[in-house]
């Protein structure tokens, strides 16, 4: 296989450093290359530099012309629900004029009409609808991301999540625990079966375990249950927390010692000061809180406290359709108050690090998967700063474009 040579590069950017996640200050360093090239020996990247430095090349070398681009490393998307059928665009409209998220959930919408359309489409189906969905998220540089199940809350459509997620590349979390279905009485009898007859087989699939904790969901002692019984299993614990109440996710996630907590639009003071003193990542989902019209997550108090963020599309058919992490960027910096080289961060490096991958992906280094986006644009802040904007020219993926902007 040639190697990959990405040349005349108008600015490398990388976050700094060799650890993660990154915190405080070290959340907005960024190693920058004037007049760089990337070169890639098969999926890792093997040099980075100046062009001055570069000298002759042995062998076959396939180049791609880098004037006037900018490199970032390929986007790590640690939040989405890709496995689904149908839409909720009537639910879309209804919301628009007025009818809130809890009242739709409550009037049998909401989670519970995308698992009756779930259930119906099949396994095919679903491989197909999170082949889609990828396809998306390329287009806009993304070259990791992670999935949920979550959608089916039966035995079969979990497991065909999950397998769907898997084939397709992504990073498989098993969210059985996202909604009671209406066939059981209660939560209580859900997660009997759960934990029985779904999650054995699950735990052979996933590399993750989520429930969603909130008023309505599940409470705080049902997601310990959960939670334990999956990490019996070896699975890794996240849990969906304070979206739209404080019902002790925070409090859940440090003594459990989950890699994530994700959403936080309703996070106060003693949240922020728990994670800043915690190993545990705040992911961050403004395009969630922006459909809903709720609350921004504190993402500049969570910052400046010293606790670990990541950044994440939340993508799902209900209450955020939206597969752009340069839109979640942009929202970011103009509503979070993050700054643009502290977003790159949060979903690269960081984002990274909440699926375990740290020391292989989120930074343009040696040894790192050769992973990367090339912004058409004259600065490369232009991913959030063009709210919307067409800048992702070309997406590599393990050393080979993998998605490439069409010539106008």
């Amino acid at each position: 296989m040639p190697k990959l040579l990405i040349r005349d590069l108008r600015r490398v950017v990388s976050p700094a450093g060799t650890g993660a996640p990154l915190r405080g200050r070290a959340l907005g360093e960024l190693e920058l290359i004037e007049n760089g090239y990337v070169l890639c020996d098969g999926d890792r990247i093997d040099h980075v530099g100046r062009m001055s430095d570069l000298g002759a090349l042995a062998g076959d070398v396939v180049e791609i012309d880098g004037r006037g681009l900018c490199a970032i490393p390929g986007l790590v998307d640690c939040h989405t629900h890709p496995a689904f059928g149908g839409d909720r665009v009537e639910e879309f409209s209804l919301r628009a004029g007025g009818a809130s998220y809890e009242e739709l959930h409550a009037a049998g919408g909401g989670i519970l009409s995308t698992v009756r359309a779930t259930r119906q489409a099949g396994e095919e189906g679903l491989r197909q609808a999170v082949e889609r969905h990828r396809e998306w998220m390329l287009r806009a540089g993304t070259t990791t991301f992670e999935g949920k199940s979550g959608y089916g809350l039966d035995r079969e459509t979990e497991l065909a999540s999950l397998r769907a997620i898997r084939a397709a590349g992504g990073v498989p979390t098993f969210l059985g625990a996202h909604a009671t279905p209406p066939e059981f009485a209660g939560a209580e009898a859900y997660l009997d079966f759960l934990l029985a007859e779904v999650l054995p087989e699950a735990a052979e699939l996933a590399e993750a375990a989520d429930i969603f904790l909130e008023r309505g969901a599940f409470d705080s002692g049902q997601a310990r249950r959960y939670l334990e019984a999956c990490r019996s299993r070896g699975l890794v614990l996240r849990l969906h927390g304070d979206q739209f109440t404080e019902s002790g996710a925070i409090p859940l996630a440090v003594q459990l010692g989950a890699r994530s907590v994700d959403h936080l639009e309703a996070t106060g003071p003693k949240g922020i000061t728990a994670l800043a003193g915690s190993e545990v990542t705040g992911v961050l989902l403004p395009a969630s809180a922006l459909f809903l019209a709720r609350p921004m997550p504190p993402g500049r108090a969570l910052v400046d406290a010293g606790a670990a963020v990541a950044l994440a599309t939340d993508f799902n058919p209900g209450s955020a359709f939206c597969a752009s992490l340069p839109i979640v960027m942009s929202l970011a910096a103009t509503q979070l108050k993050l700054s643009p080289a502290e977003a790159l961060a949060a979903c690269t490096v960081n984002a990274a690090h909440v699926l375990g991958r740290a020391d292989r992906i989120g930074r343009i280094a040696p040894g790192y998967a050769a992973d990367l986006v090339l912004l058409d644009a004259p600065d490369w802040r232009y991913v959030a700063y063009h709210f919307g904007g067409d800048v992702v020219a070309t997406v590599i993926k393990d050393g080979a474009v993998a998605s490439e902007r069409a010539a106008y």
